[in-house]
C-alpha cells in the first residue's frame, strides 16, 4: 500500500487521527491545517470508550492521557431541585475493557500532533493552509485547492479528505446547496475552574432542566494537598428568541457577570454553581450549533470526517470520538480496499447513515433527553423520581442512546480491532 498519497484537508482531532492512522498502515498522507501556529485552546471534552480503544491502538496508553485528563467513574443526571434521575458508572468502573477519559481538549489535540510530528516529520503537517475546494483529475485522483499567504495552492494525491470541521469548505464544494449552519436556540457559557469534584470525584454530572442546565466534570486529578481540580463547567440556557442573537457571532469571550445571573440560586450542599463559576479566570460564549445531514460524504477520491461530515450537538459527548473512529473506520476500509474510491464508498456505507440518525437524535437532547422526559411530567421538581420515571424505561433510554453512538458495552467488548497491531507497518 506504499506510493499512495492521502491529503488530509485540516489538522484537527480528526484529521490528526486519520494521519496517525495512515502511518501506523504504511500509507503517506500529507495535513493542511489552517492555523499557523497551533496552540491548546478549547476546555473538557469526553472521549468513549470505543475511541479510547483505537488511541491505545495507535499506541497511546493510559498513563499518556493520565497526563491531560482523568478517567471517568460515573455519568450522572441531576434535576433542578438537586436531587438525581439517574447515574451509572463509566467506562472500566461499567465492565467496559477500556476507560472513558475526560481530558483538556488542546492538550489532547497537542498530542496527537506532537506524535504524528514526531513519527511522520515536520514537513508531513503544513501549517497556514486554508482549504478552499478541491477538484477530480480526469485520472480519477484529487486536487486539493488551498490558500497560503493569499496566494493559490494546489496539491494533488490519490484521494482527499475534508477534515476541516463544521465550517468546511471541502463540504461546502461537495454540497453546494446545504442549509446554513444549524441553531436550536441554546447558548453556551463554558469555562475552568479550580473546585473540588463532586460525587464520586470523577463524575460527569448533568445539572437542571432541558431549558436551563450545568455539565460539569473535572479534567485532572485533585491536588493531593487541597483537594482541588481543574473542573470543566458548561452553563446553558435555551433562548426564546434564537433569532435575536444571530447577529452577535458564533463564540466569544465575555465576562462572567453576563450569565451568571441565571444560576445563582443553584447552591446545594454538595455544589455551590455560582462560587464554581466565579472561580473561571475567564468565560466563553457560544450557541450550540450543528449541520443538517447530508445525502453523502464522499464524491469519488473525495470524503468527509468529523465535523465537516457530522458537526452535531455535543449533548452526547462524542464528537471527538466519533471523528476518531472515522479515522479509523477509513483506516480499515483503505487496508481491505486499497486507497481510492472503493475504500471511501465503504466508508460513506458502514458510517454516513448511522451516523446522521446520531445527529438528529442529539438535537432532541441526546442523553439528556432524559431531562425533557422528567421536565414534562412533572415540571423538573420530584420528591421520588420512580413516581415520575420507572428505572426500566431510565434504563432502557439510556441503553438505545449509548447503541446508536457506538458505545454499548457488551458489542464494544466482543468487537474485534478495527486495525490490528499486526499491520503495522
Amino acid at each position: 500500500m506504499t506510493r499512495q498519497k492521502v491529503l488530509i484537508a485540516g489538522g484537527g482531532i480528526g484529521g490528526l487521527s486519520l494521519a496517525l492512522t495512515l502511518h501506523q498502515i504504511g500509507v503517506e498522507c500529507v495535513v493542511f491545517e489552517a492555523v499557523r501556529d497551533l496552540k491548546p485552546l478549547g476546555v473538557g471534552i469526553n472521549l468513549q470508550p470505543n475511541a479510547v480503544r483505537e488511541l491505545y491502538d495507535l499506541g497511546f496508553g493510559a498513563a499518556d492521557l493520565d497526563q491531560i485528563g482523568v478517567p471517568v467513574k460515573e455519568w450522572a443526571l441531576v434535576g433542578q431541585n438537586g436531587q438525581e434521575i439517574y447515574a451509572e458508572p463509566r467506562g472500566t468502573q461499567a465492565g467496559y475493557h477500556w476507560p472513558q477519559y475526560a481530558v483538556h481538549r488542546g492538550e489532547f489535540h497537542m498530542a496527537l500532533y506532537r506524535r504524528f510530528v514526531e513519527l511522520a516529520g515536520p514537513d508531513a503537517v503544513r501549517l497556514g493552509h486554508r482549504a478552499t475546494g478541491y477538484e477530480i483529475e480526469d485520472d480519477g485522483r484529487a486536487t486539493l485547492v488551498l490558500q497560503k499567504d493569499g496566494q493559490e495552492v494546489r496539491e494533488t494525491g490519490t484521494v482527499v479528505i475534508g477534515a476541516d470541521g463544521i465550517h468546511s469548505a471541502i463540504r461546502a464544494h461537495m454540497h453546494p446547496d446545504q442549509p446554513d449552519i444549524h441553531w436550536g436556540g441554546a447558548v453556551m457559557w463554558r469555562g475552568t475552574s479550580l473546585a473540588k469534584p463532586v460525587r464520586t470525584g470523577s463524575s460527569f454530572v448533568g445539572l437542571g432542566t432541558h431549558a436551563q442546565r450545568m455539565v460539569i466534570y473535572p479534567i485532572s486529578p485533585p491536588d493531593p494537598n487541597t483537594g482541588l481540580a481543574l473542573v470543566n463547567w458548561i452553563a446553558e440556557v435555551v433562548e426564546e428568541d434564537p433569532e435575536s442573537r444571530r447577529t452577535k457571532g458564533w463564540f466569544k469571550q465575555v465576562d462572567l457577570q453576563d450569565f451568571i445571573h441565571h444560576f445563582e440560586n443553584w447552591t446545594f450542599d454538595w455544589l455551590d454553581v455560582p462560587a464554581m463559576i466565579r472561580g473561571a479566570d475567564v468565560a466563553y460564549e457560544n450557541p450550540m450549533i450543528d449541520r443538517d445531514p447530508v445525502s453523502t460524504w464522499i464524491d469519488g477520491p473525495v470524503a468527509l470526517m468529523g465535523d465537516g461530515a457530522h458537526a452535531m450537538y455535543p449533548t452526547g459527548s462524542n464528537g471527538a470520538s466519533q471523528a476518531i473512529i472515522d479515522a479509523r473506520t477509513l483506516g480499515a476500509m483503505f487496508l481491505d480496499h486499497g486507497v481510492g474510491v472503493q475504500a471511501l464508498a465503504a466508508y460513506n456505507d458502514a458510517l454516513c447513515g448511522p451516523v446522521s440518525d446520531l445527529i438528529l437524535r442529539n438535537r432532541g437532547a441526546g442523553p439528556f433527553g432524559l431531562l425533557n422526559m422528567v421536565n414534562d411530567r412533572c415540571g423538573g421538581e420530584f420528591d421520588d423520581i420512580e413516581n415520575v420515571i420507572s428505572k426500566e424505561e431510565r434504563d432502557d433510554f439510556m441503553a438505545k442512546y449509548k447503541a446508536a453512538a457506538g458505545f454499548a458495552r457488551d458489542t464494544l467488548n466482543a468487537a474485534e480491532p478495527m486495525i490490528s497491531w499486526e499491520t503495522e507497518s
